[in-house]
């Protein structure tokens, strides 16, 4: 008898049952061994979700007993620079930042603490701005590229104030100090440089606790949480981090200390959400909100950006993780962007929305969304892994209608397809 042509190949989510379904594992134990919820399985299993991106596939393949990738792979071709991290070309000048030990004393003058306040508020709006377009052929400077010009003297001159400065003077030099690491943390984000990502968290939460500062820890603690939650660090550990930094801010009506609150509030939200602890993450979730109603509609942190915008923008996250896409289009279409004073989030947000009609398989509103999302911010979009695994699948195998968008997205992007 002739060999049938006409069956379908295997999909990646057929590949991940059948080689659980060998291995005597249900999705339960599965989930739990992935740190995700059952439903994520589920999800895979069924297609509603693709091929993860590399190091969770790895993790995959390893708790269902399989040593050749290529047998949840099959013929997909991997492309090693499409499920890693680009790089952004002025890395190495922060990284030098970061690794130059200044062990002489610097003859300078120190700058007093309101200076260099004065300096990061500078710095902070050219992060949250919009991208602007320069030079002959119009090319646009993100806020990495903006910021990456300001960072190393000013963390050169935070330290060296830090050195310099002593009681009251030299506690808020520490404060600036580790919001220069949390600028420095969030150039780094999305970068092939984890150990540098881990060491500005630490560094700022050391300086913040050397500041005896409630307000500088609970903004570290929340810059750890993202750390942590990225690296699938325990669930529990950044709980407990979140909830301590939060009882050191006492002062109920205090906007400043709300606003902190609240982020450790949704920080806490997040990495429930991020393994499948649905209710508890939506117990943390309605916190936050509290908080944002307490401040009110038009309220947004000048820096952190806690606000109403952002708690509601991230409760598309929590419902993209929890796998529960519809949900998460429910409260896009009635998320105000322009209560997000921040073009970087607002970029962010609408990537979350693209990965929410992407799970749907709307996939034309997902490829609108990215382009929105790259008007917003090319540089949020350029590093963020989520676009650069979609991309290539939308530019192969989209509906036709949008694959030369996908494709010009990703040529502008420099995903290889």
């Amino acid at each position: 008898m002739p060999e049938r042509t006409d069956i379908a190949p295997e999909t990646f989510g057929q590949r991940v049952q059948r080689a659980r379904v060998r291995t005597g594992k249900t999705r339960a134990v599965v989930a739990g061994l992935m740190d995700q919820s059952t439903e994520w399985v589920k999800a895979i299993e069924t297609g509603r979700i693709g091929m993860p991106r590399l190091p969770k596939l790895l993790r995959l393949a390893h708790v269902l007993g399989i040593e050749d990738i290529s047998e949840l792979t099959g013929d997909e071709r991997i492309a090693a620079t499409t499920y890693t991290k680009a790089q952004h070309d002025d890395l190495p000048v922060m990284k030098r930042a970061l690794t130059t030990y200044r062990l002489a004393a610097d003859d300078r003058e120190p700058e007093s603490a309101e200076v260099l306040a004065a300096r990061l508020r500078q710095a902070w709006k050219l992060w949250h701005a919009s991208d602007r377009r320069t030079g002959p052929r119009n090319a646009v400077e993100g806020n990495r590229s903006r910021i990456v010009g300001l960072l190393p003297s000013l963390l050169a001159d935070t330290q060296n104030a830090t050195r310099a400065l002593e009681g009251a003077d030299r506690r808020r030099a520490l404060v600036a100090l580790a919001e220069t690491y949390h600028l420095a943390q969030l150039f780094l984000s999305f970068q092939p440089a984890p150990d540098l990502v881990m060491l500005t968290g630490d560094r700022a939460m050391t300086a913040a606790q050397d500041a005896d500062s409630p307000r500088a820890i609970a903004a570290a603690a929340w810059y750890v949480n993202h750390v942590h939650r990225d690296a699938g660090e325990a669930a529990e550990a950044r709980v407990e981090l979140a909830e301590q930094a939060a009882v050191l801010l006492p002062d109920q009506a205090d906007p400043d200390h709300v606003a902190r609150r609240g982020l450790l509030y949704l920080a806490v939200a997040l990495s429930y959400a991020k393994t499948g602890q649905a209710g508890d993450a939506w117990r943390y979730w309605d916190k936050a909100d509290a908080a944002a109603r307490q401040l009110g509609d038009d309220y947004a942190h000048p820096w952190l950006m806690f606000g109403r915008g952002i708690v509601d923008g991230y409760a598309i996250t929590m419902h993209n993780d929890l796998v529960q896409p519809g949900k998460a289009l429910q409260v896009a279409d009635s998320l105000e962007l322009d209560r997000i004073p921040s073009a970087t989030r607002r970029s962010y947000h609408l990537i979350e929305t693209a990965r929410a009609y992407g799970l749907v398989g709307e996939r034309v509103a997902a490829v609108a969304l990215l382009k929105k999302a790259y008007e917003e911010s090319p540089e949020t979009i350029e590093y963020n892994l989520h676009t650069r695994s979609v991309l290539p699948e939308l530019v192969k195998s989209g509906p036709r209608m949008v694959r030369d968008d996908a494709l010009v997205l990703a040529r502008d992007l420099g995903v290889p397809v």
